[in-house]
């Protein structure tokens, strides 16, 4: 990871790069949610060349906010890693500490119980808040359906000719049939249509 940020600090210097010496926080949050999706469909297909230069890719945006905010003086990537290692830690006590869990149901179980606890009761007022709203339109439609509880029946929602309002309903409605059927919408999606692509071209 050294090499990585010093690589990445030589590029932000006054004789670095151009482009990357003009990149901020907000210039960068397109191309990580750009990089993330690769990442996604790179896992997707399993080969691990693609796999491991798309994670790579993922890395570097990781380096790079670290890099812009310690030339801020703001944190730096050790403070990254601390904090995710203390989460893991924390949210792991049947791991760490003297907790159990018996199974995967009770890992999420503890996992949510202890992400509730760090946000504090005034977080847990608004289950909403807690969907990221930069999540793909299916994903964040899935997890706001779980979160709140809609029960959209698809089958209702897509009966005959629609109109886009119709069309969003029903892809609303699917989306969180598929979500509480334990499925993420915007993978099923993604994957059928993949799919679709290969056998075209076959």
């Amino acid at each position: 990871m050294d090499r990585l940020l010093d690589t990445l600090r030589a590029l932000r210097a006054p004789d670095g790069c151009p482009w990357d010496r003009e990149q901020t926080h907000q210039t960068l949050r397109p191309h990580l949610l750009e990089e993330a999706a690769e990442a996604v469909d790179a896992l997707a297909g399993g080969r691990d060349a693609e796999v491991v230069d798309e994670l790579g890719d993922v890395l570097l945006h990781v380096a790079f906010h670290a890099v812009i905010a310690e030339e801020a003086g703001r944190w730096d990537y050790a403070a990254v890693e601390q904090a995710i290692t203390e989460k893991l830690i924390r949210r792991h006590p049947h791991v760490f500490s003297d907790a159990v869990a018996e199974d995967a149901a009770a890992v999420e179980a503890t996992w949510a119980a202890v992400k509730a606890a760090e946000r504090g009761d005034a977080a847990d007022d608004d289950p909403a808040a807690r969907v990221p709203r930069s999540l793909p339109a299916l994903s964040r439609a899935g997890r706001l359906a779980t979160a709140l509880g809609w029960r959209d029946e698809p089958a209702a929602a897509v009966g005959g000719p629609l109109d886009a309002e119709g069309y969003a309903e029903a892809l609303l409605a699917l989306a969180a049939a598929a979500a509480r059927d334990g499925h993420d919408p915007e993978l099923l999606l993604r994957d059928a249509v993949e799919a679709r692509v290969r056998d075209a071209g076959t």
